[in-house]
């Protein structure tokens, strides 16, 4: 079990931070959606108690992430066998997740902190929640939600195709105990 990532393959540290935020991500959005759609307070308010501590964990977890590749490891270089154009798009969709990511947590953050609800954030009683849509975070939160969707399908679109198609080791390389 290689901790670190070698030439071929993502180490199991970058592996588990990669499956770990991918899931968070994902519940996040079917949360967010719920929360979104809620016309009964009390189950709004239910969501929300476990959709912004979550959201929190993802900003900690792409943090750690992005630490961990600025000082501890390195990335595996790209297969190659691909056009210039699609190495550029999967490192620009890379770049735009990490940065997407954080542009939700500080509007999601923000969005409980100026609309009172801060206590959400860390598991507190959510108390009566105030129209969200009142507050300016909301409209990037909620925008951001449908970009990250887009991008999310796109990379694991990508993946597939090189994992059904191409029939190569971009997918299999994020997995757990390669080297």
């Amino acid at each position: 079990m290689a901790i670190k990532s070698s030439p071929t393959a993502y180490g199991n540290v970058a592996a588990g931070l990669h499956w770990l935020t991918a899931l968070l991500i994902i519940a996040l959005l079917v949360s967010g959606t719920v929360a979104d759609n809620a016309t009964e307070p009390a189950i709004k308010a239910s969501v929300l108690t476990v959709h912004a501590p979550m959201g929190v964990t993802v900003l900690l977890l792409t943090l750690v992430r992005l630490f961990w590749w600025w000082r501890i490891d390195t990335r595996p270089p790209p297969l190659g066998g691909d056009p210039a154009w699609q190495e550029r798009l999967a490192k620009a969709v890379h770049i735009l997740l990490y940065l997407l990511i954080l542009v939700m947590a500080a509007s999601g953050i923000s969005l409980f902190v100026l609309s009172g609800a801060g206590n959400i954030l860390f598991g507190g009683a959510p108390g009566p929640l105030p129209d969200f849509a009142d507050f300016a975070p909301r409209i990037p939160h909620g925008i951001g939600a449908k970009v990250l969707l887009a991008l999310l399908v796109g990379h694991a679109g990508a993946a597939f195709f090189h994992h059904y198609i191409k029939k190569d080791a971009t997918l299999r390389r994020i997995g757990f105990g390669r080297s």
